[in-house]
């Protein structure tokens, strides 16, 4: 394996995708690891209750380059520090951070191909009324993906 994709978004799920990752390739880790994050517009249930992409692409739009949207992603490269270090520490040295924006599940399987990657790790770690109530991007992920999938605890 050349490339694994790890989205984080700075939650317990996510420490669960970099821990899990780091057991699975003990002492032999792939070349390439993306680090993903994806920024959503008003919260989850805001981007996935839009009803077309025209309007998600609209909202994109409208949002990118404001204030509110740079200090977002400011935020989120600071977030990435912690898990960079972690993956180095344990003898990952290529290591990529990317940005997105949108609807998470979309986005992790659109960045998987664009990368090259050949497994996506994905954190599913929300109780059931969250995934209920909002949706479960890691069982999207799944669904969605052309390679394998590695839900983490």
């Amino acid at each position: 394996m050349n490339r694994v994709l790890v989205a984080v978004d700075g939650s317990k799920g996510s420490r669960a995708c970099i821990e899990t990752c780091v057991r699975l390739f003990a002492g032999r880790p792939p070349p390439a690891v993306i680090l993903l994050h994806v920024l959503g517009y008003g919260g989850p249930s805001a981007v996935d209750g839009m009803s077309s992409d025209a309007e998600l692409a609209e909202l994109r739009d409208a949002i990118e380059g404001t204030p509110e949207q740079e200090a977002r992603k400011a935020k989120a490269e600071a977030m990435f520090a912690a898990p960079r270090a972690f993956f180095e520490e344990h003898g990952y040295r290529d290591v990529h951070t990317v940005i997105r924006s949108g609807r998470a599940a979309d986005e992790i399987v659109n960045a998987a191909v664009e990368h090259g990657a050949e497994l996506i790790v994905v954190g599913n770690t929300r109780s059931l009324i969250d995934r209920l109530m909002l949706g479960d991007v890691a069982h999207q992920v799944a669904k969605g993906a052309a390679v394998p999938v590695l839900l983490a605890r």
